[in-house]
């Protein structure tokens, strides 16, 4: 029995060995196996399933919906011109006690056209309603309160689609690799975001996730701090690539998977979190790296340099492009050093390193 479990539970990580959760792009390819309840759960959110829809789908979906407005209420149309004999009289000549409901509705195309003349208010003047129909503008006020309805709704989600944050999200990009290089003797971890845009981002904030397979679950998750310099992982200003790292260290989750050369499936998962300077909304990117995504000893081409007169100036054709570390090896061991904080007469005093190693009995 444990043998069948653990082998079900390998071909359970098959899938997750040759696919990622979360594309170089940010997008994400975990799709939930929901049955019940799919359908309603859409449509009780139809305003994100547009929004989060491709512009070519969306226009898809907006031409089926005019075309089935037209066509629904051209169908009533046609109806109420055969129930009250429109079909069968002649319009330039009527019957002294028929009273034509819409003039010159004597086919289905007539009526589709009057439907659309209708919702889109062309008025050729051709076909139109009798004010003695109360059939006729009953229908006829129907179909343009739906059809301002329906417009409205288009013209609300159009805006919304353009002016929606991810637009300007996608402006921000990542470096397709991340390095393991060394400063000040130890190991960092680092990537390298750049603002593709002139126009700056405010309050940049940045945190990633750690997805690794573990004995207990097929996934497991661990928060990887990410920081840059001495600033934090926050930036109050991002107008030129910058740099975020995470110390390598023995406490990092990532130490013993960068030992190894085949670990076990890893995904690091980079959020991005901005405010736009000029509408004061926040929009967020992502992007993952796999282990065969990290170089070790490697550094980033520097990208931010002076031109002749001084000014400095951004060379985005550098930018993520990784140099060989000079003295820096790709089987150099992790520093045992730790921070420990020293206290005199119960106060905290400054930040010491101590290497363990040296320490006595």
């Amino acid at each position: 029995m444990d043998g069948m479990n653990s082998k079900t539970y390998a071909s359970s990580l098959l899938p997750l060995r040759s696919h990622r959760l979360v594309t170089k792009d940010g997008r994400s390819l975990l799709r939930v196996d929901v049955t019940q309840g799919r359908s309603m759960a859409y449509l009780r959110d139809i305003w994100g399933v547009l929004l989060d829809m491709r512009w070519r789908w969306m226009m898809v979906a907006f031409s089926a919906s005019f075309l089935l407005h037209w066509l629904v209420f051209a169908i009533f149309w046609y109806l109420l011109a055969e129930m009250n004999g429109d079909l069968e009289v002649d319009h330039d000549s009527p019957p002294e006690n028929h009273t034509i409901c819409v003039k010159y509705i004597t086919s289905f195309t007539a009526a589709f056209s009057f439907s659309l003349e209708t919702q889109l208010t062309i008025g050729y003047g051709t076909m139109f309603p009798s004010a003695d129909c109360p059939s006729a503008i009953a229908l006829l006020a129907l179909e343009m309160l739906l059809g301002l309805m329906l417009e409205a709704f288009v013209t609300g989600v159009f805006v919304a689609k353009i002016a929606r944050p991810k637009n300007r999200a996608s402006s921000i990009r990542f470096t397709e690799s991340a390095v393991v290089a060394h400063v000040d003797g130890r190991p960092r971890l680092m990537f390298q975001v750049a603002n593709a845009r002139p126009s700056p981002l405010t309050d940049v904030r940045v945190s990633a996730v750690l997805y690794q397979e573990s004995e207990n679950s097929p996934l497991h998750q661990t928060t990887v701090a990410f920081q840059m310099d001495s600033v934090g992982p926050e930036c109050p200003f991002f107008t030129f690539p910058l740099i975020y790292f995470h110390p390598i260290t023995q406490a990092s989750p990532l130490f013993p998977l960068l030992q190894r050369e085949e670990p076990p499936y890893f995904e690091l998962v980079v959020f991005l979190s901005a405010i736009q300077e000029s509408s004061g909304e926040s929009c967020q990117q992502r992007t993952s790296y796999l282990h065969s995504e990290i170089l070790p000893g490697h550094r980033f081409a520097p990208v931010l340099t002076r031109s002749a007169k001084g000014k400095y100036q951004i060379t985005m054709d550098n930018f993520g492009k990784t140099i060989p570390e000079p003295t820096a090896t790709m089987n150099q061991k992790i520093d045992s050093r730790t921070d420990l904080e020293l206290c005199m007469n119960g106060q905290p005093a400054d930040t010491f390193l101590i290497c363990e190693t040296n320490l006595g009995e």
